[in-house]
């Protein structure tokens, strides 16, 4: 847990005093608490900053159940205070804000001024002023946000939410008790509200410098050599809070390179468990990284599991698994998960999905989604006593983009954004047609086709499937139903692919032998485009698109 998240909470909390729509009209709100009882004031703070606070959370379950990249939210929070710190150095910025966001900032003080007397209603006023200065506060706010929402734990997340919700309420509370009063003997806040609002502009911008140069303020004040001592040294890096015994591997299928393992038999060891499936990008990925780990520190004292769990019918076949396993060198432990059970056992959720475990046989760190290597090779090695720390590398995920096409499932039971003009008939073959113009992010189907829960299968040689897309890179999960080769035509725009295709599609040609993830298109950067994919003899299965930057 790096202090200055905490310490930056805070100040952003006291930010929202200097805000430049909020300074000259929040005295004159929170003065009017007055005019209720002697808790309506305490009511008005405590909503302010609950509202955010469970806004704050429920934004962070959403992050998660999107799997987006933590460091992109890094990222994010580094830009948004960089641009409030900038509003509040400029006078002009400052009144252009202030200008847009004015007619926010009238309806808080219209509210504020609502009757009521006690807690509960200061309480229900103090919420609705948090929700509609949020536009005025906006740049705070949202970088407040997205600190909470790149928290590695739970706890680290709420105390964020509390150190802002300090800074934000003690001077809140401050004017709402002594109302016009204070600010009658505080004349330096108004008579030098420009170089007061300067100064938190400074800090939040030296803030900003300070987090993205990489250093941490829990070192700042140490002497050289013992700085230098604790950047080496290892800790178990956004640990769990809570550390639980580790579940049973139950209801496995087969197990590749290993006899059948179990926890109680791998106490003793370090254990990294990888919840993968062979046709998915993101767990291609991260194998690389997996794989060098295993050879690095299976004489250390690691054991690696792959646990394989599928996500489509033919990743549950055996020969699959083990050509996966071949064509990537994996030689630690897989178990075939195909009923999900082990999945199940851990409560798991994501593909990928990394459970570290110690010596004592309890889950002591987590992590979901691509990205985070170097934070999780220093945890083995933390687990596994073995001294210093690796080197930074530039090993995180692909950068996350809004504008870049969902995963897009080729089903029935989870196809979204089909536009052929004819009804899908399921599990039945049927000719279909491209509709005269296809919407951003949608596919359609041309010839004869036979869609069922979980692909489409080509029932005639010529059967088409057009995408439109934005991204870089373009995956497509494909399979031959009869089991024998199946040649495939890939067009971009209209024409055949050259230096935008992606490797297993060299010249826009591909012969698909097996059910696997196949890399159709590389464009180099994102862009939109339409892809069309035609199958020369009957037998095609399609089952997902996926996406890459």
């Amino acid at each position: 847990m790096n202090s200055l998240d905490i310490g930056l909470a805070f100040l952003e909390g006291l930010a929202l005093i200097v805000s430049p729509c909020i300074l000259p009209v929040l005295p004159l709100v929170l003065a009017a608490s007055v005019d209720g009882g002697k808790r309506r004031p305490y009511g008005i703070i405590i909503g302010f900053v609950l509202a955010f606070s469970m806004f704050a959370i429920a934004a962070r379950e959403l992050v998660a159940l999107l799997g987006i990249d933590l460091d992109v939210i890094r990222d994010m929070s580094l830009v948004l205070l960089a641009l409030f710190g900038l509003v509040l150095l400029s006078e002009k910025l400052s009144e252009r804000f202030s200008a847009l966001t004015q007619g926010a900032a009238n309806f808080g003080n219209t509210l504020a001024s609502a009757r009521g007397e006690g807690l509960l209603s200061g309480i229900g006023i103090g919420a609705l002023i948090g929700l509609v200065w949020t536009p005025c506060a906006g740049p705070i706010l949202a970088a407040v946000l997205v600190q909470v929402i790149r928290q590695q734990s739970d706890f680290a997340g709420n105390l964020v939410i509390l150190s802002f919700g300090l800074g934000a309420g003690i001077p809140m509370l401050a004017i709402a008790l002594t109302g016009r009063r204070l600010m009658h003997k505080l004349g330096f806040l108004t008579q030098h509200a420009e170089a007061v609002r300067r100064g938190f502009g400074v800090l939040i911008l030296a803030s900003v410098a300070w987090i993205a140069s990489g250093a941490n303020i829990d070192t700042l004040f140490m002497p050289a050599e013992r700085t230098e001592i604790a950047q080496r040294e290892l800790k178990l890096q956004h640990g769990l809070d809570k550390p639980y015994a580790a579940p049973a591997f139950t209801g496995i299928d087969r197990w590749f390179n290993s006899e059948p393992l179990t926890m109680a038999g791998l106490k003793g060891k370090v254990v990294l468990v990888d919840f993968w499936t062979y046709s998915c990008i993101n767990c291609v990925r991260t194998l690389p990284y997996i794989t060098a780990w295993d050879r690095k520190y299976r004489d250390q004292g690691l054991v690696i599991v792959g646990v394989h769990s599928p996500e489509f019918e033919f990743e549950k076949k055996a020969d699959n698994v083990q050509a996966a396993i071949t064509e990537h060198g994996i030689q630690y432990p897989v178990a075939q998960d195909n009923r999900l059970d082990t999945w199940s056992n851990f409560n798991n959720r994501y593909w990928p999905a990394h459970y570290l475990i110690d010596r004592e046989g309890k889950v002591v760190y987590t992590h979901f989604g691509e990205g985070q290597y170097a934070v999780t090779e220093n945890n083995i090695r933390y687990l596994l006593g073995l001294g210093e720390k690796v080197a930074q590398t530039a090993d995180e995920a692909p950068a996350f983009s809004a504008m870049q096409t969902p995963e897009t499932y080729l089903g029935y039971a989870r196809g979204r954004n089909f536009e052929s003009p004819e009804d899908v008939a399921s599990d039945a073959a049927k000719r279909y047609s491209f509709p005269a113009t296809l919407q951003n992010d949608h596919w359609a189907l041309a010839g004869d086709w036979r869609i069922g829960t979980e692909r489409s299968v080509s029932t005639a040689a010529g059967a088409k499937l057009r995408l439109d897309f934005n991204a870089r890179k373009v995956f497509l999960v494909l399979g031959t139903a009869s089991g024998k080769p199946i040649d495939v035509a890939v067009r971009l725009n209209g024409k055949a692919l050259d230096a935008a295709a992606g490797k297993d599609a060299p010249a826009g040609r591909l012969s698909v032998s097996r059910n696997t993830l196949y890399e159709l298109v590389d464009q180099g950067r994102i862009a939109r485009g339409v892809l069309e994919v035609e199958a020369k003899q009957p037998g095609l299965e399609i089952y997902a698109f996926t996406f890459g930057s």
